[in-house]
């Protein structure tokens, strides 16, 4: 585990593995350590670099919106300061987001990406949603958001056969700063690349949860479609945190797809 500055901020950081680079970019209100499971399966073939995104885990958390624009920036931060050149990137939900927005602010750094349970667009009709969860995470902590949470994120009877794991995530959600919470929420709900997906030219994988309600199976539909080239992965009996709970499907897919 190591911390460095880049972007005005403390990013934290582990590396593992050995072979090309793979950066890991987590989801809203979980750290690095979400990806656990998919750094064993891919440390004998990769490097693999992952890191705690502004606002969340051991980096730094400022008050104020931020922006992907900002977050991505962060991860081109962490790479020049790492004098990494160029990287896969896996980025699930917000970090979906911000795999979006380096694959168009800095495609040169990118080889192949994965968009995993993720959206290239809020629509305005759900900036409420995202204003009700900011203003709870500010009225109460984000500790209050977990139930909720976890019920968009995990299947009914996974929730039910995995309650060691739903305490391990609750206690994750609860740990995020309210000021990182906030920040990266403004984001979010701000986010509107859909037109732009076109644009980029990086080999894609789309991955989703068959059962996801928060990004659902059409909006991956629409990222697949937007990106030239990119494949549609549908992970049946799953829901937002793919990665989670269906690891060995999730991980040979993004491992295959990597190595090809």
């Amino acid at each position: 585990m190591n911390s460095l500055e880049a972007n005005g901020i403390t990013i934290h950081y582990t590396i593992e593995g050995s072979g090309p680079w793979v950066t890991l970019s987590h989801s809203l209100t979980t750290d690095l350590s979400m990806w656990d499971e998919l750094a064993v399966a891919l440390a004998p073939t990769f490097t693999v670099l992952r890191y705690d995104t502004r606002g969340h885990g051991k980096s730094s958390a400022p008050d104020g919106a931020y922006s992907f624009e900002q977050l991505a920036a962060d991860v081109l931060g962490l790479l020049d300061a790492l004098k990494i050149e160029h990287t896969h990137f896996v980025g699930l939900s917000m970090g979906g987001m911000i795999g979006q927005h380096l694959a168009l602010q800095a495609p040169q750094r990118l080889d192949k990406l994965v968009i995993a349970n993720s959206t290239s667009r809020i629509p305005p009709e759900a900036a409420a949603i995202w204003d009700e969860r900011i203003a709870q995470a500010r009225a109460q902590g984000t500790a209050a958001l977990a139930e909720a949470t976890l019920t968009r994120w995990f299947t009914p009877a996974f929730r039910s056969a995995r309650p060691d794991l739903m305490a391990r995530i609750a206690a994750l959600i609860a740990a995020t700063p309210v000021a990182g919470y906030v920040g990266c929420a403004e984001a979010i709900r701000r986010l509107d690349l859909t037109d732009h997906l076109p644009a980029i030219a990086r080999p894609t994988l789309v991955v989703v949860g068959a059962d996801d309600p928060g990004t659902p199976p059409a909006a991956s539909e629409v990222i697949a479609a937007g990106i030239p080239g990119a494949r549609l992965e549908i992970i049946p009996s799953a829901s937002h945190l793919s990665c989670i709970e269906q690891p060995e499907l999730f991980n040979r897919l993004i491992r295959d797809f990597l190595e090809d």
